[in-house]
């Protein structure tokens, strides 16, 4: 499954897990946000881990 914004592979930020492509579903709890301009992307698991700082909108740097 190629990723709809164009990128080639999706990398996440913060512990580096690669997104499959084989799985659709799977693909779906990926979480993409803009920051400074710039798309950063987190696996479910980092997204889960984090989503009070991703709610309050804290910098990436004080995670």
């Amino acid at each position: 499954m190629a990723p709809v914004t164009g990128e080639t592979e999706v990398v996440c930020s913060v512990c580096a897990a690669r997104r499959a492509d084989g799985d659709a579903v799977a693909a779906l709890a990926w979480v993409r946000e803009v920051e400074d301009r710039r798309a950063r992307w987190l696996c479910p698991r980092c997204a889960r881990e984090h989503v009070r700082d991703i709610e309050a909108k804290l910098p990436a740097e004080y995670w």
